[in-house]
């Protein structure tokens, strides 16, 4: 079941979120706009899936995975429909809202909640699996993206997309257990009626709110430098083909993250090593700067690794810190900030980038030790609210 939702988030990543680093361009030239048109009609997209977060997780918390991951099968499926022959840009924003419906309810969150609704407290090393192995989403689909267009166009290549979704993705998801408990799930510790809701378990808002807001430091990291890091690199230094290389690096980096979580930290708390991860770019930071472009490659290792290993912490930490009830919803809501913020990350980077060239480096260090100091400060948090009894609770926002 692992090997299937991750191959069937390989393909939801490789064809939405992956697809206009291909496509914008002979997107943008066959309607007739500009690219960061077509950019922004993606970001739309993402701030419709921050919206429908919360409401994906509450239908798989009822329901199950299994029925929510194959119905978004189909909206990628029309959504990718409506590309392919849109003509407009009005037509353009609609396909990619429809995108966007998918996107909220068929990426990561998604299927780490399936995960949590079977295995509970035991899902971290299956949410590991799906991140190993749609770690290669951008190895996959940039690619095939790029000999579908250069085959078929990229109206094509959207329909050989929206095929896939639904001749491959569906049998895919499934292929998830339609149960409401499996034999193997290990639930965190009872929570006390008293601390219960029809959402789950009360948690403490601050802690939720610490959260949320490391989700959101460390999503804007990645977005930015998934859109600027060639143009960064050369900024410090480097050379074109240099900093295509180094850009190159991060792929594997994050991977061999996931395998290290996979086998050795697995064994650690997600808090210890959600902080080393966030730790990993300001250095990678301090690194080019005191070595200048030599130091590229060791750059974009370091915040591979970090952006790797936060993928996961994504999952759980959650898990960890609030437990398994009412995951799915709470989830949701916890990545709503992060979403939006990954909308508008490239476009206040860029700007960045534009006004101090390589010393934008120093906003993004800025934003990560920001998320580490507030996982060092939830801990203090949550082992002040779990030694007082009578420390207030409130629900998750």
């Amino acid at each position: 079941m692992i090997a299937a939702l991750g191959t069937a988030q390989t393909i939801a990543w490789a064809s939405t979120y992956y697809l206009p680093a291909i496509l914008a361009v002979p997107m943008a030239r066959d309607l007739g706009v500009s690219a960061p048109t077509v950019f922004a009609a993606f970001s739309v997209a993402l701030l419709v899936s921050a919206v429908l977060g919360p409401v994906a997780g509450r239908a798989i918390d009822r329901w199950g995975g299994r029925p929510v991951l194959i119905s978004t099968n189909l909206i990628f499926a029309a959504g990718l429909l409506a590309l392919s022959v849109a003509n407009s840009t009005a037509e353009l924003f609609a396909a990619w809202i429809v995108l966007g419906i998918g996107m909220g309810s068929g990426l990561y969150e998604a299927a780490f909640s399936a995960l949590v609704r079977l295995y509970g407290a035991a899902a971290r090393s299956s949410i590991t699996g799906i991140t190993l192995i749609a770690g290669f989403a951008s190895t996959v689909g940039w690619p095939l993206s790029t000999v579908l267009e250069a085959e078929f166009g990229w109206r094509g290549a959207c329909l050989v997309w929206a095929g896939i979704h639904l001749f491959l993705g569906i049998p895919l998801n499934a292929l998830v257990a339609h149960m409401s408990r499996s034999p193997n799930r290990v639930d965190s510790e009872p929570v006390p009626e008293e601390k219960r809701d029809a959402a789950g378990p009360r948690v403490p808002r601050r802690s939720a709110i610490l959260l949320a807001f490391v989700f959101a430091c460390t999503w804007f990291i990645s977005t930015a430098m998934a859109a600027h890091l060639p143009q960064l690199l050369q900024a410090s230094g480097a050379t074109l083909a240099a900093a295509v290389t180094a850009g190159a690096l991060i792929g594997p980096a994050q991977v061999g993250a996931r395998m290290l979580e996979y086998g050795l930290l697995r064994r650690f708390h997600p808090l210890l090593t959600a902080r080393a991860a966030t730790l990993m770019h300001p250095l990678g930071v301090a690194v080019i700067t005191v070595f200048g472009a030599p130091a590229a490659a060791a750059f974009a290792v370091l915040h591979g690794a970090g952006n790797g290993i936060m993928t996961i912490a994504n999952g759980t930490l959650p898990l960890a810190l609030f437990g398994s009830v009412g995951y799915g919803r709470r989830q949701g809501l916890l990545m709503v900030p992060a979403r939006m913020v990954q909308a508008f990350a490239p476009w206040l980077f860029g700007l960045c980038l534009y006004r101090w060239g390589a010393g934008a480096l120093w906003v993004s260090a800025s934003v990560g030790l920001a998320a580490s100091a507030a996982l060092f400060l939830l801990a203090r948090i949550g082992t002040a609210d779990s030694t007082n009894s009578n420390a207030p609770t409130s629900t998750t926002p």
